[in-house]
């Protein structure tokens, strides 16, 4: 049976820390499936088709990276895009949800979520500031979810210190290339316009 990671994120922008998770994962997994995706409990400052763009260049940049796949068909809600992962590889595939530890509180109000954690187990990635706590870990169990928590710590890097901070720290430089050329983000305007002064 074939094993793999299902990685969905809102990424807005993607950060070195999505980076070290899929080489984390690519090395335990035999596919790691990585897609761009609307969180509907978050608001986005960047376009989905922009965000996915970043996604698939951060992809890029990973050394010995076969068995990521980028796949642009995601959908708005988790469970449609497991359904069309099924589709790609077939229902003898043995899924595993990854998701941030900065999730876990809201994951029980997603849609349909007890239809989506009887079909694959969960894996939480602990991001600094974001505990797992054992009551949220005993709600998931209520819900039935199968979960375990990875033996890795994501780096202290985030996509909303970018945003906020302009802390370029947190980027690989394809993507630092691709916002600045796009003009995506307000921090790397006003940056580039200190600059030209």
């Amino acid at each position: 049976m074939k094993r793999v990671a299902l990685f969905g994120t809102s990424a807005d922008p993607p950060t070195a820390g999505h980076q070290a998770i899929l080489r984390w994962l690519s090395e335990r997994y035999e596919w790691v499936a990585v897609w761009a995706a609307d969180n509907p409990f978050k608001s986005h400052q960047t376009p989905l088709k922009h965000r996915a763009a970043m996604l698939r260049l951060l992809i890029e940049d990973i050394p010995l990276r076969q068995n990521i796949v980028f796949h642009p068909e995601s959908s708005y809600r988790t469970i449609e895009t497991l359904e069309k992962a099924k589709e790609y590889w077939g229902v003898d595939t043995d899924f595993t949800l990854v998701i941030g530890s900065d999730l876990v509180k809201q994951l029980p109000r997603w849609y349909r979520v007890e239809d989506l954690l009887r079909q694959v187990q969960l894996l939480i990635v602990q991001r600094p500031g974001y505990a797992v706590e054992n009551v949220d870990l005993h709600q998931l169990r209520q819900l039935k979810a199968t979960c375990a928590i990875a033996d890795m710590t994501g780096p202290d890097v985030s996509s909303t210190a970018y945003r906020k901070n302009g802390d370029t720290q947190a980027l690989t430089p394809p993507i630092q290339a691709y916002i600045q050329r796009e003009h995506l983000y307000e921090c790397e305007d006003t940056k580039e316009k200190l600059q030209i002064r």
